[in-house]
């Protein structure tokens, strides 16, 4: 009896031992990310935009992120910032070391439906989400200074652009929703030829992202050389498109079109805007990781996250990236992210269809 009793307390005892041993082991376990290294996809070239994003990030997300790994960016360019993309969702395992650094420029032929593109943007998850705003100036030979004067203006109205295909498309597409009848000039080298075509008096019509308002057209606003009218919006927690924070006193396309129809906006063009606008500027740069990927991967990121957010160096670092923008951690904003990725096929025909009525532009 005094055997078997003595035997019980002996097992019991081990049983609390390996107990207490997995929990120190837990407590006391090597953080995911130590002595491993991170590859960052870019589709983009060196030096450009989102390049710039991540690798501005990066020293810092090394010293956030628990186990302090190693950041190295992989640029793979080409095939109109489709291909990286492709690389990284059909070739790149999902152990937690690979993520992805994206832009406007990716999720455009992804809303489009292109063949080229074998990604799902929904099907990824967001660690951390960086929006952009842009803001619409006229010139003031036009002879207005309100948005909902556009349909008075004296004389036609031209626009620079790169590419109806691009991201001009949001413009574009906010022209048409408020009925204006622009005449296009398309083909420029980017935004910033394309504002000293503005200035050249080659159009006058014009948007910039936030960033580059606030440089390069607030001087020409003070001068008297430009008029600015209103922003393409701004995207809340709710996916909802609000006023830019940048630009808190501008209207939004949205509530210009309100003032001079007095109704909200509906219908599949206003379908499309909305898809396209909160994709490629609410949400204009993610930082992506694999839903399959450890869960201490993934937690491990969104703490780091935090810590970035809070970083006041790193802000301050960061202002011209961030473009005056706040970061926002994926997860909190994860539903409406994977929303404004869900474009309907109705949409999508939609714009297809607009893209070759206005633009004689064919999408494959």
């Amino acid at each position: 009896m005094k055997t078997a009793m003595k035997n019980s307390l002996v097992a019991a005892g081990l049983v609390w031992l390996m107990a207490l041993f997995g929990l120190w082991q837990w407590a006391y376990a090597a953080p995911f990310y130590e002595g491993k290294t991170i590859e960052v996809i870019v589709a983009f070239r060196e030096g450009g935009g989102t390049d710039v994003w991540i690798r501005t990030m990066a020293p810092f997300l090394e010293r956030h992120i628990e186990g302090n790994p190693k950041i190295v960016v992989r640029n793979i360019p080409g095939g109109q910032s489709i291909h990286g993309v492709n690389v990284f969702y059909l070739q790149t395992p999902t152990d937690g070391l690979h993520l992805l650094a994206s832009s406007g420029s990716n999720y455009v032929p992804a809303l489009f439906g292109q063949k080229a593109v074998k990604y799902d943007f929904t099907k990824l998850k967001p660690i951390l989400v960086n929006p952009v705003g842009a803001v619409i100036y006229v010139s003031p030979q036009l002879g207005i200074k309100r948005a909902v004067d556009l349909p008075k203006a004296k004389g036609r109205l031209i626009y620079a652009g790169i590419s109806a295909t691009g991201n001009d498309i949001v413009s574009l597409m906010g022209f048409d929703l408020l009925g204006l009848e622009t005449k296009d000039v398309l083909g420029y080298e980017g935004r910033g030829p394309a504002r000293l075509a503005f200035e050249r008096g080659e159009s006058n019509i014009d948007h910039q992202t936030t960033p580059a308002y606030s440089a390069n057209v607030v001087p020409l606003v003070k001068e008297g050389k430009a008029i600015p009218l209103m922003t393409l919006g701004q995207t809340n927690e709710a996916g909802e498109i609000v006023r830019d924070p940048a630009y808190p006193d501008f209207p939004t396309v949205p509530e210009v079109y309100e003032q001079l129809y007095r109704k909200k906006p509906s219908g599949p063009l206003w379908e499309a805007y909305k898809a396209f606008m909160v994709t490629s500027y609410g949400y204009q740069k993610i930082l992506w990781i694999k839903p399959e990927a450890p869960a201490q991967a993934t937690a491990a990121l969104f703490r780091a996250s935090d810590r970035l957010i809070a970083d006041a160096v790193f802000q301050k670092k960061a202002e011209k990236i961030l473009e005056g923008y706040p970061l926002q951690r994926g997860d909190r904003i994860e539903k409406a992210v994977r929303q404004a990725f869900q474009v309907s096929p109705g949409t999508r025909q939609f714009v297809k269809e607009w893209l070759e009525r206005k633009y004689n532009a064919k999408i494959e």
